[in-house]
């Protein structure tokens, strides 16, 4: 079985803290059509179940066709689970402007949520629940897995060895240890990274599908699970995805004495880094 693990998308995002407004729209179509190339790659590679680790929206006042465009890849695509978790920018503004949920969009609620999916060995079970102040000191103690089986956990937060920010609850992976997790789907840290999280289980951020500003350098995308339905072991793929990557370049102008030698210093710069044309640069002189 193969599943896709992302979060933090921010669909909506304004995008207009680095740049214009034309660029800013542009780049807001473009983080839309990379959500539509996400499943479509998911699709190609015959994966049928998504986990959306939290912020698909990035804000609760959302345009209607931002709205729309979701609403229709999620009901266009019924041969594929969406697993949603909401995320702390979320707010319910995508689900409370549906009539109905559609079929394969599973949601998370503030108790811990679980679906299974049947194999013809073990059994894959995605728990989750949406973190608020209420109950993000319960959780650890009323999370209860069946060591039988496959099991997935998704959480939307701030692991603690993080430092908290934008009001995110704080995930602590030491109380999440030995409770019988294969594997841990994060979001919130918009980096992708992996590690241990007790001898049976690993936790992972999927990191954001496409950097916005140039806090978020570096390479983007998502994970996708491979697991053995009879042993249950898993390998994990980082898969590159963005549109465009996004760099902070610091050029060295010493010796420069006017604005023509820097923009010369620049250009001889970019002509030998190798970035992609469509690359976000941010350069430092």
């Amino acid at each position: 079985m193969r599943i896709l693990h992302c979060a933090d998308i921010h669909l909506d995002s304004a995008m207009t803290s680095n740049l214009d407004r034309d660029k800013a729209r542009e780049r807001k179509r473009e983080l839309l059509a990379s959500f539509k190339d996400m499943v479509g790659y998911a699709l190609k590679e015959n994966i049928d179940n998504i986990i959306i680790a939290g912020d698909l929206f990035d804000t609760r006042n959302i345009s209607a066709g931002a709205r729309k465009e979701v609403y229709k890849i999620i009901v266009n695509n019924p041969e594929v689970t969406f697993y949603y978790l909401q995320g702390n920018h979320d707010n319910g503004s995508f689900v409370s402007s549906l009539e109905e949920i559609p079929d394969n969009l599973k949601m998370f609620g503030r108790e811990w949520t679980s679906y299974t999916i049947s194999t013809s060995g073990k059994n894959v079970v995605i728990s989750g629940v949406e973190l608020d102040c209420d109950n993000a000191g319960g959780i650890y103690s009323s999370l209860s897995l069946n060591v039988e089986n496959y099991n997935i956990v998704v959480l939307h937060g701030q692991e603690a060895s993080h430092i908290s920010k934008n009001n995110a609850q704080v995930i602590s992976l030491k109380d999440l240890k030995n409770k019988g997790i294969d594997y841990l789907a994060l979001g919130h840290v918009h980096e992708y990274s992996m590690g241990q999280l007790d001898a049976r289980g690993i936790y992972c951020y999927s990191g954001c599908l496409e950097g916005r500003g140039f806090d978020e350098a570096g390479e983007h995308g998502f994970v996708v699970l491979d697991i053995d339905d009879i042993s249950g072991k898993t390998e994990t793929t980082f898969i590159p995805f963005a549109r465009r990557n996004v760099y902070v370049a610091q050029v060295d102008v010493t010796g420069c004495e006017s604005t023509f030698d820097m923009k010369k210093r620049v250009e001889e710069y970019l002509d030998t880094a190798g970035y992609a044309r469509e690359s976000l640069v941010k350069i430092e002189l």
